[in-house]
C-alpha cells in the first residue's frame, strides 16, 4: 500500500499546476487593474498558462479517488486519532465543491482571455473586459482560500489558522512569479518568442519577488507567533512536529530558501539589475515552495519518509505533459517561432 507521504507528492504536484494555471490571468487581471503598462509585454505569455487547467483537473480527480490517501480524516479518523469533523466535511461535499469551484473559475478564466484579445476593439468591449478583470482577484482569493483549506490547513482537522489562506496564496503566487521570470529569460535567450520581452521586464518581477518575500515572511510569521504565544496542544504541535520531527532539514530549507536568500539577494538594487541573478534566486523560490507544500501536505505529524525517488518520477512526468500542453498553446497562439 502506498505511504502518505509518498501520495502527498502527487497533491504537491496537483497544488503546482493548479496555482500556475490560476496565476496567470490573476497576473494580467491585477497589472491592468493597477494601470501597468508592461502587462503587454507578458500578458501573452501568462494567459497562455490556462492550458494547464485541464492537467490541474485530471490530477485533482486522482486525488479524490484516492481520497483515502489524500485526506486523513476521511473515516473521522487522522492517522490513527479519532476527531470531530464539521458536517460539511465529507468526501461528497469535498469533491463537489472543488469540482465545481475549479469548472467556474476555469469558465471565468477563459471569459477573460476572450475579452482582454478584444478590448482595445470599441469603448463596450473595454468595459467589458474590466468588469471580468474586477472579478478575477476576487474570485482567485476566495478559491485560492478553499484549495488551502481542503489540500493542507485541515488535514489535521484539530488545526485551524485564521491566516493559512492567505499565507498560502502568497506563497504559491510568490512561487508563480519566479516560474515567470525564469520562462522569460529562457524564451529570450533562446529565441524562441516571436516578439522577445524586453530587459527591463525582469527588473520589475523581481520587485515583485521581494515583495512577496517580505509578504510571505510577514504572513508566515504572524501565523507561527500566534500559535507558539498561544501554546494550544493542538496547534503548537502540528508545527513543531514538522520543525523538529522527521522533516526538520525541509523545513528549515524551506525558510532560507523562501526567505533568506531571496529577501539577502534582492535587497539590493544591482542584483535585481542581473538577469542572471534573478533567475538564481527565482530557482531558489521555486525549489523552497515545492518542499514547503510538501512539508505542510505530508508533514501533518512531523513523521515520514522523504520519497525522492518517487517524486522526482511524478515530477517529470507531471512536467512534460504540462511543457506539451503549454508549448501547444503558444504555437496556436503564434506566440513561438516555427
Amino acid at each position: 500500500m502506498i505511504s502518505y507521504s509518498n501520495w502527498s507528492v502527487i497533491s504537491v504536484n496537483f497544488m503546482v499546476v493548479l496555482y500556475l494555471a490560476l496565476s496567470g490571468i490573476t497576473l494580467c487581471s491585477v497589472l491592468y487593474l493597477v494601470g501597468a503598462k508592461w502587462r503587454f509585454e507578458v500578458r501573452q505569455l501568462a494567459v497562455s498558462l490556462y492550458a494547464l487547467f485541464s492537467l490541474a483537473f485530471v490530477l485533482l480527480l486522482i486525488l479524490l479517488i484516492g481520497a483515502e490517501h489524500t485526506f486523513p480524516w476521511i473515516g473521522h479518523t487522522s492517522h490513527g486519532e479519532d476527531v470531530h469533523m464539521p458536517g460539511w466535511y465529507t468526501l461528497p461535499w469535498l469533491a463537489s465543491r472543488e469540482i465545481f469551484g475549479m469548472m467556474t473559475v476555469a469558465y471565468l478564466w477563459r471569459v477573460f482571455i476572450k475579452r482582454q484579445e478584444v478590448s482595445e476593439r470599441s469603448p463596450e468591449d473595454a468595459k467589458r473586459f474590466h468588469v471580468i478583470a474586477s472579478l478575477v482577484p476576487f474570485f482567485a482569493v476566495l478559491y485560492g482560500t478553499m484549495i488551502a483549506w481542503d489540500f493542507e490547513m485541515t488535514l489535521k482537522p484539530s488545526w485551524h489558522s485564521a491566516i493559512y489562506g492567505m499565507q498560502n496564496i502568497v506563497t504559491n503566487f510568490g512561487m508563480f512569479l519566479a516560474f515567470m521570470v525564469i520562462w522569460i529569460y529562457v524564451l529570450n535567450t533562446r529565441n524562441k518568442l516571436v516578439r522577445p520581452v524586453k530587459d527591463y521586464i525582469y527588473n520589475f518581477i523581481a520587485q515583485m519577488l521581494l515583495a512577496f518575500t517580505l509578504l510571505w515572511m510577514y504572513t508566515f510569521f504572524a501565523q507561527y507567533l500566534v500559535i507558539w504565544y498561544g501554546n494550544i496542544g493542538d496547534e503548537v504541535d502540528r508545527v513543531t512536529g514538522m520543525q523538529n520531527g522527521d522533516y526538520s532539514v525541509l523545513w528549515w530549507a524551506m525558510v532560507t530558501m523562501k526567505f533568506v536568500i531571496p529577501f539577502v539577494t534582492l535587497c539590493f538594487p544591482v542584483t535585481r539589475h542581473s538577469p542572471r541573478m534573478i533567475i538564481g534566486v527565482a530557482t531558489v523560490i521555486i525549489i523552497g515552495t515545492i518542499i514547503e507544500r510538501f512539508v505542510w501536505i505530508a508533514g501533518v505529524n512531523g513523521t515520514g519518509t522523504i520519497p525522492l525517488l518517487w517524486g522526482a518520477v511524478v515530477t517529470a512526468v507531471v512536467a512534460t505533459i504540462g511543457y506539451r500542453l503549454v508549448y501547444r498553446t503558444m504555437l496556436s497562439k503564434n506566440l513561438l517561432k516555427a
